[in-house]
Formats: C-alpha cells, structure tokens, sequence
C-alpha cells in the first residue's frame, strides 16, 4: 500500500502568528475575530509606533497593516520594518482605504508583499491572501 503524503505540520503545530495593525476597533474586532475563528495567533496594535514593537517581540509570521494611522504611518512602518535585519523578511500586507495607483506604487517601492484596498475585499478575500502567504 502506498503511503499518502501528509502535509507537514506548520510552526512546529503551533499556529502561525498574525499582528494586525489598524486604529479602528471596530474593523480589527471583525479581523481579530475572523483570524482567531481560522485557526491563528492575532495580536493587535493600533498604531505604527506600538507595530513596530511588537514586530520585534511577538515575532509574526505576518503583518497585516493598514496605512493611515496615528504616530507612525503605514509607509513608515513597511519602511522601517524592511530596513530592520530582524523584521527585513517578514510577510507584509497593506491593507488600506488608499486606492490611488500612487499609493501601491510607493508601497511596492518599499517591499510590501501584497497591497489590498479595503473598499475592493472583503474580509474572505483577506483571509485568502493570508493564507497564500503563509503557504
């Protein structure tokens, strides 16, 4: 009988970890809730400040970030995280109200794996990116 190939357990088994950035809470409640019903680690932070920080101590597996933000904008946060050894290779995806070309130009300028605006996905369509990612 031939042995059937078994996906290999991901992080050890541990589910991946997620860190959502986004200053309205009531969106990242919708995110918080839809990523944990997924089966992932979400931690979230509403500013870029308090991002960047938790990038370097909850050590994501994947960003979610959105753009416009108090303290520290988005671009700021991609920029800085991209040009930190430790966070140089994490996945990033922009998730923004910003839909000028302008605006994923500069972001894809700055090493963002995915730019998706929020008034053209919906919540399933994230989670599908998400997962593509982390695949």
């Amino acid at each position: 009988m031939e042995p059937t190939a078994t996906p290999a357990p991901t992080n050890s088994g541990h589910p991946k970890h997620i860190l959502l950035v986004e200053d309205d809470d009531a969106l990242a409640n919708v995110y918080v809730t839809r990523l944990q019903a997924e089966g992932f680690d979400v931690r979230r932070v509403a500013n870029g400040e308090d991002a960047l920080a938790a990038a370097l101590t909850y050590k994501p597996d994947l960003i979610l970030l959105d753009v416009m933000m108090p303290k520290v904008s988005g671009f700021d946060v991609l920029d800085i995280l991209r040009n930190t050894p430790e966070t140089a290779n994490l996945k990033i995806i922009m998730l923004t109200a910003l839909s000028q070309e302008s605006d994923k130009e500069r972001a894809e300028s700055l090493g963002v794996d995915d730019y998706l605006v929020k008034s053209q996905v919906v919540i399933a369509d994230v989670v599908e990116r998400i997962k593509h990612h982390l695949a």
